[in-house]
């Protein structure tokens, strides 16, 4: 809301040093500030709200140590968040964005998935919350329009430079460049980090590949929100490791923006994308924040109306930003806890029908849960779980460099 009063004071009025307000960095600042401010300031009310209205977590008996304390602890501090990443974006970000309009939708979308979860859990004491085909049909819903924007729309293009941008004796000599709207995306240890779906897909037709395209998008939003979904099981976890996530997507968007940076780093150039740093910013800044009252022990949790949330979010910045087949690293400690649920899963049902006696991988699954059944202190856990979640964001944003 603000973007177009910063447009207005430098081209219109002209006014000396108001060209600062538009540039990235400062409106990025602005809006992890604010989002902090948020949810710190006003955390703490949110939660005294929360407390009043008895919106409580339900903790089912799992037999692991500490677990009875949080019996009753706050629930649904997911709509903090979502107040923490929407309120700093609408004010500092260009709403005429298309990848910040798709993020602005997203937030809510699910956000509002996981809402009716928790109310459902907590105001109808269901302890099963929203059934788990109505969060697909939601999830497959944002993934139809996520996918069918970033293949169709006009906007969402790519630029493919002729040569190289070069800069001799302080003089940036920017080449000839084409934009074009194609189904690219990154993958490293191939020609220039990039594959083109068209070709990958070209022998099912034309008319299949968007079909297919959108079939991608639906299945790694799905998965990376049911993987913080499920990574949300211990204090601090999913919000830390979401954080760290985001700064890497941060750093990703402002090199992907930046068209001397994106050629000198083997880069996708995705003209319009850098606006997402101010969406990324917001992002941080709310995980970080909620993990004033989040970290070990918890004041406040952030429910299905949080966690759901921050995994689509995660993913739709991965699709906007060409990075999607660099989930598996970025998001590793989602994609890890997500698999030893359905190794868990598979491994007890082969047993069973194979011994007539399940057996089990690990001693609890998600893996979190297994190392506190080793009697390992939770904040530790956390702990171990975000140097992981570094080290990722480390490897990820190193790969693109090997060719």
């Amino acid at each position: 809301m603000l973007y177009p009063i910063f447009e207005y004071l430098d081209q219109v009025l002209d006014i000396p040093g108001t060209g600062v307000f538009r540039y990235i960095s400062f409106r990025a600042g602005m809006a992890a500030f604010f989002s902090l401010i948020i949810t710190i300031t006003f955390g703490k009310n949110i939660i005294n709200w929360i407390r009043r209205k008895q919106i409580g977590e339900t903790v089912r008996d799992l037999g692991l140590e500490g677990q009875s304390q949080k019996k009753g602890t706050p629930t649904m501090g997911g709509l903090m968040m979502i107040a923490a990443i929407l309120i700093p974006t609408l004010l500092f970000a260009d709403l005429n964005n298309v990848y910040i309009l798709l993020l602005l939708i997203t937030t809510v979308w699910l956000g509002g998935i996981g809402f009716l979860d928790d109310y459902i859990k907590v105001f109808r004491k269901n302890k099963e919350g929203l059934a788990g085909r109505f969060k697909i049909v939601g999830q497959i819903g944002i993934g139809i329009i996520v996918g069918a924007t970033l293949y169709f729309n006009e906007d969402v293009v790519i630029r493919e430079f002729q040569n190289p941008v070069s800069i001799e004796e302080g003089v940036v000599e920017t080449p000839a460049f084409k934009d074009v709207n194609v189904a690219k995306t990154t993958i490293p240890f191939v020609k220039n980090n990039e594959l083109n779906y068209e070709t990958l897909l070209d022998f099912l037709g034309e008319s299949m590949t968007p079909v297919l395209y959108i079939l991608v998008v639906i299945f790694i939003i799905t998965a990376v929100s049911n993987g913080a979904n499920i990574t949300d099981g211990i204090d601090g976890l999913a919000a830390g490791t979401s954080a760290i996530i985001g700064l890497t997507i941060a750093i990703f968007a402002y090199i992907s923006g930046n068209a001397i940076f994106s050629q000198y780093l083997n880069v996708m150039f995705i003209p319009n994308s850098g606006e997402l740093v101010i969406f990324t910013s917001a992002f941080i800044g709310a995980c970080i924040g909620f993990l004033w009252y989040n970290a070990y022990p918890a004041q406040v949790f952030m429910g299905d109306t949080g966690s759901l949330m921050l995994g689509g979010v995660i993913a739709v910045l991965a699709l906007t930003l060409r990075k999607e087949l660099l989930i598996p690293i970025m998001c590793g400690v989602f994609l890890i806890e997500n698999v030893s649920v359905i190794l868990q899963v598979s491994y007890f049902k082969y047993t069973k029908k194979k011994y007539g006696e399940g057996r089990r991988i690990f001693l609890m699954s998600p893996l979190h849960h297994h190392y506190q059944k080793k009697n390992i202190p939770e904040a530790k856990i956390v702990t171990r779980f975000w140097i992981v979640g570094i080290l990722l964001a480390v490897i990820t944003l190193a790969i693109l460099k090997l060719r």
